[in-house]
């Protein structure tokens, strides 16, 4: 929410996806129907506000399709990408967009340092998990989530708009 929030103060328009993601026969399957909607809504954005290189925001999933962002050039926000999965991971290498890694070390789909390897965006954040939660009172959890956003804000101003 937060992410799209940041695009629309800027002036942005955004086109948020919601899935009700259905079960797989097997992981091409899942890769096939995520890059299908995720190719679907840019194409979407593109034609409804005019938009010709949008900024792709996207959560664990969503980074499956991160191979048609970096055919497309595209400027990306991912959130916790699955950095265990060799076809993202050779996707954001090809990326002629720049993008940025979000995710903590207690994340089991995330890479530390394969993310500091794709991109000088990354933003790490210790003892966090797949949810962006850390231990102990929520309020560390919510202070998190200001990084998170001011980075992603950050990344707005001064790389994805200025790619």
């Amino acid at each position: 929410m937060y992410p799209g929030l940041a695009v629309e103060r800027r002036g942005g328009y955004t086109h948020r996806l919601s899935w009700a993601v259905p079960e797989f026969a097997s992981e091409d399957h899942e890769r096939t129907w995520v890059i299908g909607q995720v190719t679907a809504a840019i194409d979407a954005t593109v034609a409804s506000a005019g938009v010709a290189a949008p900024v792709v925001i996207g959560k664990s999933l969503a980074s499956l399709s991160a191979p048609v962002v970096a055919d497309r050039g595209l400027a990306a926000i991912w959130l916790t990408p699955v950095l265990t999965d060799e076809p993202t991971v050779s996707a954001l290498q090809a990326a002629k967009g720049p993008c940025m890694l979000v995710g903590g070390t207690a994340d089991q789909l995330w890479d530390g340092r394969t993310a500091r390897l794709l991109t000088p965006h990354v933003l790490e954040v210790e003892h966090a998990d797949h949810g962006m939660l850390v231990p102990g009172a929520l309020s560390a959890s919510a202070a998190v989530l200001g990084q998170v956003i001011t980075a992603v804000e950050d990344f707005l101003d001064r790389v994805a708009w200025r790619h």
